[in-house]
C-alpha cells in the first residue's frame, strides 16, 4: 500500500472501540516508530482528533469518539461526474495519486442509491476519455509526486534537483503554488527562491524532491494560477506580443470553431484568408502549433516568430529534398 492508503486504513483501526495499539500499526503497515510518529502528525495536520495514550509500543492510539464521519448520498449526476472525472486522470495510472482516487471512489460506492447502481456499472461503456500521448509517472516519479503534492497542500518549501529540457540538472529551493494538468501531463507552478520569480516545472523532470517539513511559506496575496499562464499558448508563460497568423480556406472552419486564446480576434484579409490575432507569448508551443498547419498557415507578426517558423520549415523541407 502507498502512504495514502495506509493512512486511510490506520484511521479505520483507530476509530474502532478501544482504538489500536501502536505495535499493531507498526507491524501491520511495516512502519518504524519514527515513521508512525510522522504519520500521526500528518493526520493531526488534517485536523483529525488523534489520541495517543500510554507509553512505548503498547500505547493505545485512537480517534476521539466524538468525531464522526457523516454519511453521503450521491445523485446520478454526481456519480456520472465523479466517474468521468476519474477517466480524465487515466494518465496517472500506476501512481499513488491514482490509487488514492480509485480508493476514494470505491468507498463512495455504497452512497450510490440502489436505483442507480445498475446504471453505474455500465459507465465504462458510456464515457471515454480518448488517450493522448501521456507522460509516465510510475516508479520514482510517483514518489516525487507524493512529496510535491504534500508540500503544496501544507505550504512547505521543496529542496529539489531538476533537469531542464536540454538535460542539464540544477539544485533549487521551490515554493510550490499550484499543480496543473495539461495534455496528459502534470506541471508545477512554483517560486524559484533564488531567481525570485514563479516558473513552470514539468513534474517528470524532477530528479529528486525533499519536502522541508519544518519550514513554511505564505503564497503571495491574490495569487491566481490563471494569471500566471494568462499569456501562454498552453502551459509556457512569457511576455505577450501581438501575434497575427493568416490561415487558408482549407482550415478556416477548423480555426473559427475553437477558442485558441481569450484575447483572440478574427478578420478576413484582402486576399480572403482568415487572420487570427492574439496577445500572447510567442513561445515554442505556439511555433510548433503553427508549423503543424504547413502551407495553410503564415505568421504575419511578430517578425521574430515569422523568421523562426520559416527557418524550421525550410530545414524540414531540406531533409526531404528533391526526389
Amino acid at each position: 500500500m502507498n502512504k495514502g492508503q495506509k493512512l486511510v486504513k490506520m484511521v479505520e483501526l483507530m476509530t474502532r472501540r478501544g482504538g489500536v495499539r501502536a505495535q499493531e500499526l507498526i507491524e501491520r503497515f511495516d512502519l518504524d516508530a519514527r515513521t508512525l510518529r510522522r504519520y500521526l502528525a500528518d493526520l493531526r495536520e488534517l485536523e483529525l482528533p488523534v489520541r495517543d495514550d500510554g507509553r512505548g509500543d503498547d500505547r493505545v492510539i485512537s480517534i476521539d469518539p466524538r468525531w464522526r464521519r457523516t454519511g453521503v448520498q450521491l445523485s446520478l449526476a454526481e456519480v456520472l461526474s465523479l466517474h468521468f472525472g476519474r477517466k480524465l486522470f487515466d494518465f496517472l495510472e500506476g501512481t499513488s495519486f491514482a490509487e488514492d482516487l480509485d480508493g476514494a471512489i470505491e468507498r463512495l460506492e455504497p452512497a450510490i442509491s440502489r436505483a442507480h447502481q445498475n446504471l453505474a456499472r455500465q459507465l465504462d461503456t458510456k464515457f471515454l476519455a480518448v488517450p493522448e500521448p501521456a507522460k509516465d509517472y510510475r516508479g520514482q516519479a510517483s514518489e516525487i509526486l507524493d512529496d510535491l503534492v504534500t508540500a503544496l497542500v501544507y505550504n512547505n518549501p521543496v529542496k529539489a534537483r531538476y533537469r531542464n529540457f536540454n538535460g542539464v540538472e540544477s539544485d533549487k529551493i521551490l515554493h510550490p503554488y499550484t499543480l496543473a494538468t495539461f495534455r496528459q501531463g502534470l506541471y508545477l507552478f512554483a517560486l524559484d527562491d533564488e531567481a525570485a520569480i514563479v516558473k513552470t516545472y514539468a513534474v517528470e523532470r524532477f530528479v529528486d524532491a525533499l519536502r522541508l517539513r519544518s519550514e513554511h511559506f505564505a503564497a503571495p496575496t491574490g495569487w491566481r494560477p490563471e494569471a500566471h499562464i494568462g499569456h501562454a499558448f498552453g502551459i509556457i508563460s512569457g511576455r505577450p506580443e501581438t501575434v497575427v497568423i493568416a490561415f487558408s480556406e482549407a482550415v478556416l472552419g477548423y480555426i473559427r470553431e475553437r477558442t485558441w486564446h481569450p484575447t483572440q480576434t478574427f478578420r478576413t484579409a484582402t486576399d480572403g484568408r482568415l487572420e487570427l490575432t492574439m496577445q500572447i507569448a510567442p513561445t515554442v508551443e505556439l511555433q510548433t502549433w503553427v508549423q503543424g498547419f504547413g502551407r495553410d498557415a503564415e505568421v504575419m507578426a511578430p517578425l521574430e516568430l515569422r523568421e523562426r517558423v520559416a527557418i524550421s520549415l525550410r530545414e524540414a523541407a531540406d531533409k526531404y529534398g528533391a526526389s
